[in-house]
């Protein structure tokens, strides 16, 4: 079977500066500067700047991004990081890599995001710092954590790696917190060639112990005043992010009129158990996912209906199959089933379906009609509004 709807289709994305891309990488070919060369500098500022901080540091991926941020921070042995079990498993890792201890809380079950009424509940004298996820493009409410930190006297390191320029009450993603990491792996809103990642703070000195540790703990050659590590994002793949960047708004926004498309669209089935992950953010949300819920009142389960889709040709994801807590690899940590139900019911609900700059109105309607046609729905679709049968 062919695809009819990739679920991610960056060749739509690349195209249409393909040639500035070219020169671009053309340009540090001539120079041969490529490690820290000087598209990296230009990045960093760049990238800053768009998300309203004062400075940015390229790393290899977005898990060095929150390790090496965390350490810049101080965050190491004998400190409590709290983050939420429903994310990414790099979130975690990054805090295991710094020594910390990971203290997991569950979400909301609406947004998906950290509930911090319950990260509140486990605040100890050791807690150190709270990691809020700005999971599928949408930030956690930054008035909200501000309170949190200033009540609790923590840390603010965000993970932004889903929400480039996201914005929530007047804060960009990034801008909340101590510092935030970045990751620009292919498929995200800003995606490089391959891996990358950046810390992003309006403090000098951690930036400037960031650009150390990434470097081996050298901030002059052969000269080693840390335990650093080799992480540094290759020139080549800030020479390509740079001459992306200026596309970003106008990416983000096709997202979010396709989210909107979405929800317009899907609004008949809510009887049929499929809702949207709530926006709280309205025009803010940028959307790197498009996650719709399948309840327990939806007379066929989440599987089959990946399936069918999938046999005309529709691709879908899972974002994520497993909570943290119940990784395998983590299981050191002490937890078990039932300790975050949200997290846990949520992981066996979502579904995200194709999201990506350039998806069509017609192929919109299509994943849905498809959708539809799984669970036993027909749709018919008039000019003005689209009804279930």
């Amino acid at each position: 079977m062919s695809v009819k709807v990739p679920f991610v289709d960056l060749h739509l994305q690349h195209q249409p500066i393909e040639s500035q891309i070219q020169q671009a990488i053309q340009k540090v070919l001539q120079q041969g500067d490529f490690i820290l060369g000087k598209a990296v500098a230009e990045f960093e500022a760049a990238f800053a700047s768009a998300s309203g901080v004062g400075y940015g540091v390229g790393v290899a991926s977005g898990t060095d991004a929150i390790a090496l941020g965390l350490q810049a921070c101080n965050i190491g042995s004998g400190d409590e990081v709290i983050l939420p079990a429903n994310t990414f498993v790099a979130t975690l890792i990054g805090v295991l890599q710094v020594g910390a201890k990971p203290i997991l809380v569950d979400c909301d079950p609406q947004t998906a995001l950290i509930d911090l009424e319950a990260a509140a509940k486990v605040v100890t004298a050791k807690t150190k710092a709270i990691i809020p996820v700005h999971l599928y493009g949408q930030m956690v409410s930054p008035k909200q954590l501000l309170d949190f930190a200033q009540t609790h006297n923590v840390v603010i390191f965000e993970d932004a790696a889903q929400a480039h320029l996201a914005q929530r009450e007047g804060y960009k993603a990034g801008s909340v917190g101590t510092a935030a990491a970045f990751s620009f792996y292919p498929s995200k809103n800003l995606g490089a060639f391959g891996d990358g990642g950046i810390v992003l703070t309006s403090d000098a000195d951690i930036a400037k112990k960031v650009v150390s540790i990434r470097n081996y703990g050298s901030s002059q050659k052969y000269v080693h005043v840390e335990l650093g590590t080799n992480s540094r994002l290759d020139t080549l793949q800030a020479a390509i992010l740079l001459e992306k960047l200026p596309h970003l708004p106008q990416w983000n926004s096709d997202r979010l009129n396709i989210a909107q498309t979405y929800d317009l669209e899907l609004a008949p089935l809510a009887s049929a158990g499929i809702t949207p992950i709530q926006n709280h953010s309205g025009t803010g949300h940028v959307y790197h996912l498009y996650v719709i819920r399948i309840d327990d009142s939806c007379p066929v389960e989440r599987q089959y209906i990946q399936e069918q889709l999938s046999a005309v040709g529709i691709q879908t994801g899972i974002h994520y199959p497993i909570p943290c807590h119940l990784q395998p690899a983590f299981t050191n940590l002490g937890y078990k089933p039932g300790d975050f139900p949200q997290s846990e019911k949520l992981a066996k609900q979502i579904l995200s379906l194709p999201m990506y700059p350039g998806l069509s109105q017609s192929q919109i309607r299509e994943v849905v009609a498809a959708i539809a046609t799984v669970v036993g729905y027909t749709i018919k679709s008039t000019s003005s509004e689209t009804q279930v049968a």
